[in-house]
């Protein structure tokens, strides 16, 4: 064999084994490349993700910005509420203040009271027992004493008139004694 053909063989010999121990590394190579491009897949669906993360953050602040509007409201709210507790807290003690002076005056016509139906009730037991005999007896002596006052009016009345003559009479006799004397 020539030196030629020697030359080729080794180097048909170096390709083959070359080629023999760059294949694993080819393979791992297109490996590395698809892992690259599922890299790649991947980094631009994170991509998407982050976008729509970024997406809902904005979202978020402007929720949280409109609740903190509403708690600036609400704390408004609260601090009117307290005051109007503290106003009713107030009234509630001048009402409780009321309360016991008007049961203080309960108490006092409730004694009057009671002294009043004590006295109502001597009241009515003297009308009953002394006023009721008293006009009882009246009305007893009434109708007798008015019958007698009829019959005697009577008489009363003309002896009125007896009188009046006698007094006509007299003053004539005054007269003529006067005259005479």
């Amino acid at each position: 064999m020539t030196d030629q053909e020697l030359l080729l063989a080794i180097s048909d010999l170096m390709d083959r084994k070359l080629s023999s121990a760059l294949q694993p590394l080819k393979d791992d190579i297109q490996e590395l490349k698809r892992d690259v491009s599922d890299l790649k897949t991947d980094m631009t669906e994170l991509k998407e993700d982050v976008a729509l993360l970024r997406e809902d953050v904005a979202l978020l602040k402007e929720d949280v910005a409109l609740l903190k509007e509403d708690v600036a409201l609400l704390k408004e709210d609260v601090a009117l509420l307290k005051e109007d507790v503290a106003l009713l807290k107030e009234n509630v003690a001048l009402l409780k203040e009321d309360v016991a002076d008007l049961k203080k005056g309960m108490q006092l016509l409730e004694t009057r009271v009671s002294s009043l139906e004590r006295r109502m009730t001597a009241v009515e037991l003297h009308l009953e027992n002394v006023t009721d005999k008293n006009i009882q007896l009246l009305s007893e002596n009434y109708v007798p004493a008015s019958r007698r006052y009829m019959v005697e009016s009577a008489k009363i009345e003309a002896m009125q008139a007896d009188i009046d003559v006698m007094k006509a009479v007299l003053r004539e006799h005054s007269e003529k004694l006067k005259h005479i004397s």
